[in-house]
């Protein structure tokens, strides 16, 4: 009974871990990466369309993303939604395609982007506690109902610290990459 509640829930510890990578993706660390601008919207044709939907975005060089419209007349579109992102990178229109060139970061850039990452690994780590939360309830009340035991409830709390664990640990993994290659020069 205690394991059907955890892999009920384990598809929900996945969503924190998943949701928690492509928030540090979205993260500028001096190299070039197509994430920081794949979900920017765009105003196209009067709607707010995600940039990756428009523009195929490559990464020819280590510090620039190219950004090539389907269709050209989305150029100053696109231009346009670069500059009014916060990801403070001024774009080049050639015309054909939109150059980022990613400027090298300062060490109080690198540094202010770690305090970032501390926040974001924090409510993931917050998600996963209230998860837990909700599954050890749904134990005890299991308990109370008299389905389980007093022993099914200590094992199925010590199996649910397991998982508890593994998920931190992955966070913590997820957390240290990101720190490191904010970090790297």
């Amino acid at each position: 009974m205690n394991l059907q509640i955890l892999e009920q829930k384990q598809a929900e510890f996945q969503k924190v871990i998943d949701y928690l990578k492509s928030e540090l993706s979205t993260l500028r660390t001096g190299r070039a990466n197509a994430a920081l601008v794949e979900y920017l919207n765009v105003e196209y044709y009067g709607a707010q369309t995600p940039l990756i939907q428009i523009a195929q975005i490559t990464v020819p060089e280590p510090r620039v993303i190219a950004i090539q419209p389907y269709d050209k007349n989305a150029l100053k579109d696109i231009e346009k939604a670069v500059q009014q992102s916060n990801i403070g990178i001024t774009p080049v229109n050639d015309g054909n395609f939109i150059r980022l060139n990613i400027p090298a970061m300062t060490e109080e850039r690198r540094k202010e982007l770690v305090k970032v990452v501390g926040q974001m690994t924090e409510k993931a780590r917050v998600s996963v506690r209230n998860v837990r939360e909700e599954i050890w309830k749904e134990i005890q009340k299991l308990e109370t109902e008299g389905k389980i035991t007093e022993d099914d409830k200590i094992s199925a709390k010590e199996e649910l610290q397991e998982v508890i664990d593994k998920f931190n640990e992955e966070i913590k993994k997820l957390a240290d990459a990101k720190e490191k290659e904010v970090m790297t020069i």
